[in-house]
């Protein structure tokens, strides 16, 4: 069985969403209840492969809210990420994939030393971050999608916005190595994670977000947005293509502009219907066939019996690795998210 530990974007959206999460009393509490509510099983999942394969999952609403980590309720934040990893196991579930901000708070906070949840010790080799596949999924969008608004990868520049992080680094390394993208542009707060990252591929230039913006053909953005920051639509090239790997997503409403192409990033879909509530829940566009591709993860996993944590650590995702997961993808029936045409 697969697992889905997942988290809703605002207080105000779990107030709205806690009737069809099943637990409506949750409609009217507020933060300091949801610091406390502990996790629960959402959703009941059947996922059918193009195979023929068909395998059991479930949807693990964690109650993390990102105001937690805004109000500085660290404790509250970590906590939840914890005991959802605790309570996938001890439902059984094989491989379990952390997604939203569950696998960023694992990282960042090190939650890898918390290895004792109660009576629980977790076993991370049951779990992954799904950041292998979500990196590779990006990867095919701007190659695939580039071509659908007639930019040309060999004369592109390409802004990676979150260059050093796990998703970032991984779409670098991919650009890189099996495409023939002209110019890196690469973006990121740590200075010294950047130079890292420049060393190893041996190209890409290091420039502050509001002077890659303007030379980008295409702009990959893999960081969370600082609060507060607003993009002015009329500095992107036209046309240009703007794939938002954040979550939640929210380019697609700041920027609308003729010739800025905007591209939810990191969506699969599937070749089959897919009986889930969640989905619905947070509002994709075709709830029974668009899904996170940190989720198909564990589900691929699931199909191969890969019980292993497939992505896991920080900037450890390789090429090797993604040609991997894309094959499986591939063969059950999974692809990109691209531009409607």
């Amino acid at each position: 069985m697969f697992g889905l530990i997942g988290h809703l974007t605002t207080l105000e959206h779990a107030q709205a969403a806690a009737k069809e999460l099943g637990f409506p009393e949750y409609a009217n509490e507020g933060l300091d209840f949801w610091c406390s509510a502990p996790p629960f099983i959402a959703d009941n999942i059947t996922v059918t492969s193009v195979t023929g394969q068909k395998i059991e999952g479930q949807y693990i609403e964690s109650c993390f809210l990102p105001e937690m980590l805004a109000t500085r309720r660290i404790k509250a934040a970590t906590r939840k990420i914890l005991n959802a990893m605790a309570h996938a196991q001890k439902h059984g579930i094989n491989i379990t994939a952390l997604g939203g901000f569950s696998s960023i708070i694992f990282e960042n906070f090190n939650l890898e030393q918390f290895q004792h949840i109660r009576n629980i010790k977790l076993e991370f080799e049951r779990f992954t971050t799904g950041n292998t596949h979500t990196a590779y999924i990006i990867c095919q969008q701007v190659e695939q999608a580039s071509k659908q608004v007639g930019i040309e990868l060999s004369k592109a520049t390409v802004a990676v916005c979150g260059a050093t992080g796990d998703i970032g680094s991984a779409v670098c390394r991919w650009l890189d190595a099996k495409t023939d993208v002209k110019e890196l542009l690469l973006i990121a707060r740590n200075q010294e994670r950047l130079q890292q990252l420049q060393d190893e591929l041996g190209r890409g230039k290091i420039l502050p977000i509001e002077e890659a913006l303007p030379q980008a053909d295409i702009v990959v953005w893999v960081a969370s947005m600082p609060k507060g920051m607003e993009i002015d639509a009329k500095v992107f090239k036209q046309p240009s293509l703007l794939i938002d790997g954040g979550y939640p997503k929210n380019l697609e409403t700041q920027i609308q502009h003729p010739g800025v192409h905007v591209l939810n990033g990191g969506i699969v879909e599937h070749s089959l219907d897919i009986d889930w509530k969640i989905m619905n829940i947070v509002n994709m566009d075709v709830p029974a066939r668009q899904l996170f591709a940190c989720f198909a993860e564990s589900i691929l996993l699931e199909f191969e019996k890969l019980y292993t944590n497939f992505s896991w650590g920080r900037n450890r995702i390789t090429v090797e690795k993604m040609e991997q997961i894309g094959q499986v993808s591939r063969k059950h029936g999974f692809r990109p998210l691209l531009v409607e045409s």
